[in-house]
């Protein structure tokens, strides 16, 4: 089963409340850790990740904290997942290295291959701006449901 680490999801999170609030300044990672009950070391941590990432910018100082590095509405969860986690691979043989024990007899590599690029499609069309609940300022309507899970 295809399943988010503890970590991407708090990361998620975070994006999702550093947009919602993107006109109030920025934020501490303990704000945000309190507003969710993650603890604020981990988040701290995964703040730090997305910042080297350049998906937030991290201010020091007695106003420091964090806000994203670009518009929300650019920011895929894609991105997002990818700096917390690395590479997205579903199976084993889907790496960079692509092998396997049972490589000579796999005959269901190239299906999983598309399903692995479809899920990465989806996570690449969804969007920060999309996970808010305010209008997005681009005018492009989040994608539906039905669109997100298009496997061609």
């Amino acid at each position: 089963m295809l399943k988010l680490t503890k970590k991407a999801d708090y990361a998620l999170m975070a994006m999702k409340h550093l947009a919602e609030h993107s006109t109030e300044g920025s934020r501490s990672a303990k704000d945000v850790a309190d507003a969710y009950g993650i603890p604020p070391e981990a988040l701290a941590k995964i703040l730090q990740r997305l910042a080297k990432a350049g998906l937030l910018l991290s201010q020091h100082g007695t106003n420091g904290g964090y806000t994203l590095g670009r518009a929300a509405h650019t920011i895929s969860a894609f991105e997002v997942i990818q700096a917390i986690d690395g590479p997205l691979f579903i199976t084993s043989c889907i790496t960079v290295r692509g092998e396997c024990d049972q490589s000579d007899r796999c005959n269901i590599r190239e299906p999983l291959r598309k399903v692995n690029e479809s899920i990465e499609a989806v996570l690449k069309r969804i969007k920060i701006s999309h996970m808010r609940e305010e209008p997005e300022e681009t005018g492009t309507p989040a994608p539906k449901a039905a669109e997100l899970v298009t496997i061609g």
